[in-house]
């Protein structure tokens, strides 16, 4: 592929290099009040860690990565050689997508969920994530470094496995993955988003986690709701406009009177 680099490490270094550019987007488009899912005052008063630590763990977990990609596509390398030829019609790449969707999620839903009802987890390794009590474009990924391992890097190790891909088309499929998530956590409801058209699982869907009211709940991330709603972890809520500008994804009647 272009740039006289291999499929490998574009495979592992394009994702990284989306995710800050998709995420600067996001942060131009910030002063967008009346879009906003939280006001901006919230975002800096209700967040519990500074933007440069953020960035910190971030770049961490994003190191973590490039080293399991590299090695893993270097244990892959011959597989992943002789089906290249191969894997190029659209209807294989579509499968190998969207098996490598349902074993995203799958994952990350039952570790996310068990990291949540374990509470020893949660204090010492995924509370860290929940300090971003207002999310952001670029603090996806800003995690605890284990869970970063396990729930992240594991997860797309896996999809990639079980769906067959092969590095090329890997450097879509994660591309794809990382604009998701960072859009998951932008905190912005723009019109038009494609992502809030096609999604359930979307800005305002994970926004309701983030919140106190729904921890136990919209385990599912990053593509699809389906295992919130096959094991009752899917809590309904009502997109609003906010008093003084801007959006509020509020928990149905039912819910918040539990």
């Amino acid at each position: 592929m272009g740039l006289g680099m291999s499929d490998e490490m574009l495979g592992t270094f394009v994702p990284i290099i989306v995710y800050w550019v998709y995420s600067g987007v996001y942060i131009l488009l910030g002063s967008f009040e009346n879009y906003r899912l939280h006001s901006k005052k919230d975002e800096d008063d209700k967040n519990l860690v500074s933007k440069g630590t953020v960035v910190k763990g971030v770049l961490l977990q994003q190191a973590v990565q490039a080293v399991v990609a590299i090695l893993l596509f270097t244990v892959t390398g011959d597989d992943a050689g002789a089906s290249e030829g191969s894997n190029n019609s659209v209807i294989v790449l579509a499968r190998q997508f969207i098996t490598a969707m349902v074993v995203l999620d799958t994952w990350q839903y039952f570790m996310h969920r068990y990291m949540h009802h374990n509470k020893f987890l949660y204090k010492h390794i995924h509370s860290q994530h929940h300090r971003l009590v207002v999310p952001y474009a670029f603090g996806a990924l800003y995690n605890h470094p284990l869970e970063g391992l396990l729930l992240d890097t594991v997860g797309g190790a896996l999809s990639f496995l079980f769906s067959g891909m092969t590095p090329r088309a890997s450097i879509f499929f994660f591309s794809f993955a990382t604009v998701k998530t960072v859009d998951d956590h932008c905190g912005l409801w723009l019109p038009g988003n494609l992502f809030h058209v096609f999604f359930k699982n979307n800005t305002a869907y994970h926004d309701v986690h983030h919140q106190l009211y729904g921890s136990k709940y919209n385990f599912s991330q990053p593509f699809f709701v389906m295992w919130d709603r096959i094991l009752g972890t899917y809590m309904p809520y009502s997109l609003e406009k906010r008093k003084g500008g801007g959006f509020e994804a509020r928990p149905t009647k039912e819910y918040k009177d539990d």
